[in-house]
């Protein structure tokens, strides 16, 4: 299993800011600091862990906001002698831009360009929310500034800071109930250069589309219209759960809304007593059975016995088959059965379906058991 990634951002997080921190500011209490940043530390997740450090710099940083951001922001140059491979080598900055959102919402100017030079470092994503719930108007109107800027990084700040259901992050319900200020930011970014900034701005609407399918699926309607290649990536993309839900209006913008002509042949779920830990093998044909070319999006689900003992169907994406008349192509697939953090197996009998063009057809099944 892959080691957590609060694994990443131990003891030596907090150390390394004391020290940028203290070269431009010796006047810092560096032991003060530590002892007070460091008690409980261990017992915190991830982004709490960001805010304990960054509640630590208030305390013993300068009272005035303008002076500790002024010395905070000073210090993001000084060496901090982490490893530069590490995966998680920018969320060295977390608390820098949490110190931004909870104690900068009565600066509004100067906590907008702190943002804008930490998400150059680090993203500002979770600390712009506040900005946006407290000050909307004002924040909007930057953020239409910002989809201009010369940077990706500030750029993709405008997608991924204003995504209704951001992970790790409360939710902006303001726009999960009308999500129209952020389609007209996302409407600036639809062609952006930067892949960076462009899937940000699919899992945005990818967002919006679960609390308003039939906008996701009227925006994706528009924006095909005269399309790039990228900007229809964008559209596939952001139309993933939609499409994995089944929804109608999802899948014929993407041009699957008829029903496949299709027959299914050859199924193979193997192994038929599986355990948990292993792999499963998933195959089967698809035969055009008509006259005509057709293309076809396949997928297949599992699914899935839950801790109450009902099912719930989990749908992975395979391919898309361009088939000309009577033409038959396999497709194939393993999956892991291991234990995740975001899965966890019970025994029982577990269904498989393909999924052709949103419409289910079974395949077989099978048991799954400890071992």
């Amino acid at each position: 299993m892959a080691e957590p990634l609060v694994a990443q951002y131990g003891p030596d997080v907090p150390q390394a800011i004391a020290g940028m921190v203290a070269a431009v500011h010796p006047k810092f209490a560096v032991r003060a600091f530590l002892h007070d940043a460091l008690t409980g530390y261990d017992a915190l997740a991830l982004m709490p862990r960001g805010k304990h450090i960054a509640r630590a710099l208030q305390r013993h940083l300068p009272s005035d906001y303008r002076e500790a951001l002024h010395i905070l922001l000073a210090s993001i140059d000084q060496p901090h002698g982490r490893a530069p491979g590490l995966s998680m080598a920018s969320f060295l900055y977390l608390p820098h831009t949490l110190f931004v959102a909870e104690f900068g919402l009565g600066h509004f100017e100067m906590s907008m360009q702190a943002q804008h030079t930490l998400t150059q470092r680090f993203t500002a994503e979770f600390s712009i929310r506040p900005f946006l719930q407290q000050h909307p108007e004002a924040t909007l109107a930057r953020l239409t500034e910002w989809t201009r800027d010369p940077s990706e990084h500030v750029r993709r700040l405008v997608s991924e800071g204003t995504r209704p259901r951001l992970p790790w992050a409360a939710r902006l319900s303001a726009f999960q109930h009308d999500p129209a200020p952020v389609l007209a930011l996302l409407e600036q970014l639809k062609d952006d250069p930067a892949l960076y900034v462009r899937r940000s701005v699919a899992n945005n609407l990818n967002d919006i589309g679960k609390d308003h399918p039939a906008l996701l699926a009227a925006t994706a309607k528009a924006w095909q219209q005269g399309a790039t290649f990228e900007r229809k990536w964008i559209v596939q993309h952001a139309l993933r759960s939609a499409v994995k839900r089944g929804d109608p209006d999802a899948l014929a913008a993407l041009g699957f809304g008829v029903l496949a002509h299709v027959v299914i042949g050859q199924p193979s779920v193997e192994p038929k007593h599986a355990v948990i830990g292993g792999r499963l093998a998933v195959a089967f044909e698809v035969t055009n059975s008509t006259e005509e070319p057709q293309r076809v999006l396949v997928d297949f689900s599992v699914h899935y016995i839950k801790a109450n003992g009902q099912s719930r169907a989990k749908v992975f994406k395979l391919k898309i088959l361009n088939l000309a008349a009577h033409e038959t192509q396999r497709v194939h697939k393993q999956i892991s059965l291991a234990e995740m953090t975001t899965r966890k197996h019970y025994p029982g009998l577990h269904r498989v379906d393909a999924i052709l063009n949103g419409h289910a057809k079974a395949l077989g099944s099978f048991e799954l058991t400890t071992g």
